[in-house]
């Protein structure tokens, strides 16, 4: 009786084996026989073992399946260079509520978080401070019109009525010293009195410094009320009040000027153009492209539109040199524009990530590791006012969601007979399935995934799983 149920247990368990081994089997088949949607790949194992999985097409079957179910089983898993790292998602490091790290002391929230200080604020402000600059002062008021107009609204107010108040003191004091100097001002010949003692003053109303301070208003902004009027016994009097004119006449333009410079510069239309928050990162086309969005709030549009993008990242020369800020130029276009945008609503900008990115090797886990900043910049023409402008914002590698696609915001309503766009969802986004995985890594995989799907590789697994049916049967 021992014996039978030794022989039994025997044949129970090689009946288990051999029937793991033919599921596993026509599993794998149907993988690679099948499109297998990439979009479940994490990261990926060590590059090595791929050689040794192409080579082994027709050497012998039992290692070549043993290869194959382990490539099936890190293809599955994601299991990457790194052991303790091995199945890390992006949201986990994010500190999710369903993050696969919970209660690691190695993934807790925020703690492997590398932030970059920013260059470049959100609003387009750069984050720039100067010190040590040697004759500051002298410099800056030589070039006094681009001083002023780079000045704030209060002191560019104050400096305005600052202006006109103390040149208005000062040529009523000349006015005072010209009548006080040709004796106006004496008893007997104020205007009271200057029809008995037969007085010809220089200007006509004149009493004190309070009539001159008058006087001077009315000269410098050509006012003419018609009571004090210059007189042609003082000949200084005459070139003070052309004098005058040509100041007050030159003044105002100069602060017009100003107000105007300062009220049609660049940095206020870009006011009204928007980035999105945060920037994505998903699969478009098979590749992975990191995408953000622009957009305009008024209808009258930027002509000549054009959008750039450039990476702040800290790199290490040949000889040892670190270069902290290092500026490297990103490929980034709208659909199949390229660069020049016509912008007539939100559009969203990609840069594929390619073999020639600088983004070519960081996965999901790299890119909350990195330290880098991405500064975008939208160039063009204003269509009301033809003056160029230009708006900035930049992202940082906290500000990237990893597997994420932006929801559509331009809708033809069929009432108004117009497209409509609706900000409301202008920064919404939606989740997708993405590879975690580096955009190099995800390109060996596509090199991989087209080996097995070879002729030759194709028989030798349906010979393998032929096999195991019949030893099963």
């Amino acid at each position: 009786m021992l014996a039978w149920l030794e022989a039994c247990g025997e044949e129970l368990q090689s009946s288990v084996v051999t029937r793991s081994q033919n599921v596993i089997s026509q599993q794998l088949v149907t993988s690679f026989n099948m499109q297998v949607p990439l979009s479940d790949v994490q990261v990926l194992h060590d590059p090595a073992d791929e050689e040794t999985i192409v080579g082994n097409g027709g050497g012998d079957q039992e290692e070549t399946f043993a290869h194959m179910k382990e490539w099936k089983r890190q293809y599955m898993r994601g299991i990457s260079h790194t052991p303790s790292q091995a199945g890390v998602y992006y949201e986990a490091l994010k500190g999710s509520s369903h993050s696969l790290a919970k209660g690691s002391r190695n993934f807790r929230p925020g703690s492997m978080r590398r932030v970059r200080r920013r260059a470049v604020f959100k609003n387009g402000d750069c984050n720039v401070v100067q010190k040590h600059l040697q004759r500051r002062r002298l410099r800056f008021m030589q070039d006094m019109y681009t001083t002023m107009v780079d000045w704030q609204w209060r002191w560019t107010l104050l400096a305005f009525a600052l202006s006109f108040i103390l040149s208005w003191l000062f040529f009523a004091l000349i006015w005072w010293l010209i009548i006080y100097t040709h004796g106006d001002l004496e008893e007997l010949h104020l205007p009271d009195n200057q029809e008995e003692s037969g007085w010809a003053p220089c200007v006509s109303a004149i009493d004190g410094f309070t009539s001159c301070f008058l006087f001077s208003i009315e000269t410098q902004h050509t006012i003419g009320y018609g009571v004090r009027t210059t007189s042609t016994e003082c000949p200084e009097a005459i070139f003070m009040m052309c004098f005058q004119s040509i100041y007050g006449v030159m003044s105002s333009a100069f602060m017009a000027g100003i107000v105007f410079a300062k009220m049609t510069r660049a940095k206020q239309r870009a006011q009204t153009l928007l980035f999105s928050k945060q920037a994505v990162i998903c699969q478009r086309d098979g590749s992975l492209s990191l995408m953000f969005r622009v957009g305009d709030m008024r209808k009258s549009h930027i002509i000549g539109a054009g959008v750039r993008a450039q990476l702040i990242r800290t790199k290490s020369t040949k000889e040892g040199e670190v270069m902290t800020q290092f500026f490297t130029e990103l490929e980034i276009g709208s659909d199949d524009s390229g660069s020049d945008l016509f912008f007539i609503w939100p559009m969203i900008i990609e840069h594929k990530i390619d073999e020639n990115s600088p983004l070519y090797n960081l996965n999901a886990t790299d890119m909350l590791h990195d330290r880098f900043e991405i500064v975008v910049i939208l160039e063009g023409t204003v269509e009301s006012t033809g003056q160029s402008t230009q708006a900035r914002s930049s992202y940082i590698n906290t500000e990237i969601l990893w597997g994420h696609r932006f929801d559509p915001v331009v809708l033809y309503n069929k009432d108004l007979q117009a497209y409509e766009i609706d900000y409301a969802r202008f920064n919404e986004t939606t989740q997708v399935d993405t590879p975690l995985c580096s955009a190099r890594e995800l390109n060996e995989i596509y090199k991989i995934q087209e080996g097995f799907r070879t002729p030759e590789t194709t028989f030798t697994m349906r010979q393998l799983s032929h096999n195991h049916s019949d030893q099963a049967s």
